[in-house]
């Protein structure tokens, strides 16, 4: 079949997709383009394993791990943009790069100083690169694989020296996304993810806690107006089992008091493993104005698999849909590192999944789902949810795809597979 006949075959199959979807009260239409517009951070440690660029080739740690040894791992702002950019042209829809403090860009003329020294100058290469590609930019403090993490613990340390010096970490970060926001025009979600803890059973929770709280008001002493704070809990990491300094109760509490742009982050591998996350964005978007999540595929923990198009992706995009105001409250970005596989085949089909069940919960009957609910016909509501699992949503899927210029699912390895030939197996 020639291109000009696989066009016309797919055009028609969307215009029967539109039609079915029609006659349902839904206009793919205005599905296609709300989708289109809604920007999703793709973060840049899935191209190095979360290796960054401060502390030479020294594997992620501090409560994470990434594991395989897959060929082709980006090792230098060069390799990483590029790989960025490259797995960016295979997916549809507005993008944002979400950045670590560990990807600060050192060179002859910039000279490494450590995390507590940072400035704005660090990450000047990325602003530029970010502007060129119409690109935003989020921003993260660093507080992991780093010597001065003591005994699992940074700004909640007991130790004075080592509180001290996450501290001025903390407020550096912070004053770097502020100076990108305003280079930008922008503003910036800049996340705190501190994953101070201990190994085993505590004996003083509260002195931990205390310490972590007194460092987020000296943190966040200073306006930022083109930042918005987010902070991330967790139940545990590795070597951290016993016990986590910043749960959803601190966060919560601490942003609540604080007000203004502070909210809390949601990390869909960072509960434990019988909580539904989506079930938490209702509660949340009563109270907050901003909803930050991390979108990750946990496997029993939060081992930061792929995302793949599967029931908890799409229950968690059905709540940013379906909740009054959250599609717009939502900011999305991705925490996924897999170096077992190809890494822009990892980006690519995680942020396509993303995509994916945003547009499959835009093409729900959510009106009439809600009127069901509220008018107790559950019966219905249970038949005409399993109705609209067969509605022809890869239809419209391929459409939002050729809009958008990317390749189709069935095209999506060629280019991959090209790319490591061309430009990866040469790093072996």
């Amino acid at each position: 079949m020639s291109d000009a006949s696989t066009t016309s075959v797919q055009a028609t199959a969307y215009e029967s997709a539109r039609a079915r979807y029609a006659a349902c009260g839904i206009d793919t239409e205005a599905a296609l383009a709300r989708l289109a517009a809604k920007p999703i951070s793709m973060h840049c440690w899935q191209g190095d394993d979360v290796q960054g660029f401060d502390q030479g080739d020294n594997p992620a740690s501090g409560g994470i791990m990434t594991t395989g040894n897959y060929p082709g791992r980006a090792r230098n702002f060069d390799e990483l943009t590029a790989d960025f950019g490259y797995a960016a042209s295979l997916i549809p829809g507005a993008k944002r790069v979400n950045l670590h403090a560990s990807y600060a860009v050192f060179t002859d003329e910039n000279p490494w100083h450590d995390r507590d020294q940072l400035t704005y100058e660090d990450f000047r290469p990325w602003v530029e690169w970010a502007r060129e590609k119409g690109l935003g930019i989020d921003f993260n403090p660093t507080f992991f694989s780093h010597p001065r993490v003591n005994h699992g613990l940074t700004v909640s340390s007991p130790d004075e020296e080592t509180r001290e010096f996450w501290i001025r970490h903390g407020i550096c970060c912070r004053q770097i996304a502020e100076k990108i926001g305003e280079e930008l025009d922008d503003e910036v979600l800049l996340n705190f993810w501190i994953p101070d803890g201990l190994k085993d059973t505590p004996t003083d929770r509260y002195g931990l806690r205390k310490n972590l709280v007194d460092a987020l008001d000296r943190i966040y002493a200073e306006p930022a107006p083109h930042v918005v704070d987010a902070f991330e809990q967790k139940v545990f990491g590795l070597g951290v089992e016993g016990f986590t300094v910043g749960d959803q109760e601190l966060y919560e509490g601490w942003a609540a008091r604080h007000g203004g742009s502070a909210c809390v982050l949601l990390d869909t591998g960072h509960f434990n493993p019988t909580e539904n996350v989506a079930d938490k964005l209702s509660a949340l978007a009563l109270f907050f104005d901003r909803l930050p999540l991390h979108v990750t595929r946990p496997m029993h923990w939060d081992s930061d698999h792929v995302t793949l198009f599967n029931d908890d992706l799409r229950e968690l995009a059905g709540e940013i849909v379906r909740v009054p105001g959250a599609w717009e409250k939502s900011m999305i970005g991705m925490d996924f590192f897999d170096a077992a596989i190809n890494r822009i085949g990892a980006w690519a089909t995680g942020m396509r999944s993303m995509e994916k069940a945003l547009l499959f919960q835009l093409l729900q009957p959510n009106d009439e789902l809600k009127e069901l609910q509220n008018t107790f016909q559950d019966s219905r509501k249970m038949i005409v949810l399993e109705q609209f699992k067969c509605m022809p949503f890869g239809d419209v899927w391929d459409e939002y795809c050729r809009r958008e210029g990317v390749p189709l699912e069935g095209e999506l390895w060629d280019k991959i597979k090209a790319y490591e030939d061309d430009v990866l197996s040469a790093r072996v």
